[in-house]
């Protein structure tokens, strides 16, 4: 019974940057994907590190631990992993785990975040990965490289990208 149960557990993962396109890919995964006793983990990934918050330099290379979303809520310990949350996103989460009961988790990462979203997919066993989309035009998508776009194409799951309601 207890391998059923374990075998039935899924992780979703979703990338957050706390903007719009974020949130609009987690009203997506949660309208459409997410279900009772699924694991939502919620992987935030901070391209410059601030060497001065001793959590950096202790966990740049794995990621932070999973840290709980009551716990990520509190300012101090979102401040220790150099992550700012919003309040709107915060709120959607906490109701979210609670509508749909799933347990959610946060994993802060330091570094570039197409490779580390990857890393991340390679080191978690997730079902699938949400992201939102930046909406750079194509010049910039060229220049900058997309986030969205690299994931797509080096993830080892399957991946969904959530374009905000504005179209971009």
């Amino acid at each position: 019974m207890a391998g059923e149960a374990a075998a039935a557990e899924r992780w979703v993962g979703a990338a957050v940057d706390f903007s719009e396109g974020s949130r609009a890919a987690l009203r997506w995964a949660a309208d459409n994907l997410l279900r009772a006793g699924d694991h939502l983990i919620l992987l935030h990934v901070l391209k410059d590190p601030d060497y001065e918050q001793g959590e950096t330099l202790l966990w740049e290379a794995t990621g932070s631990p999973l840290i709980p979303l009551s716990d990520f809520s509190e300012p101090t310990i979102a401040k220790k992993y150099g992550a700012k949350p919003d309040a709107e996103t915060l709120d959607m989460l906490n109701t979210v785990a609670r509508q749909k009961e799933v347990v959610v988790v946060f994993k802060v990462l330091w570094g570039d975040p197409r490779e580390k979203l990857c890393q991340a997919i390679n080191e978690i066993p997730m079902s699938c990965l949400v992201i939102g989309s930046r909406g750079l035009g194509k010049l910039k998508r060229v220049l900058l490289g997309s986030v969205s776009d690299y994931v797509v194409n080096n993830a080892t799951c399957p991946v969904t990208v959530v374009k905000t309601a504005d179209g971009k």
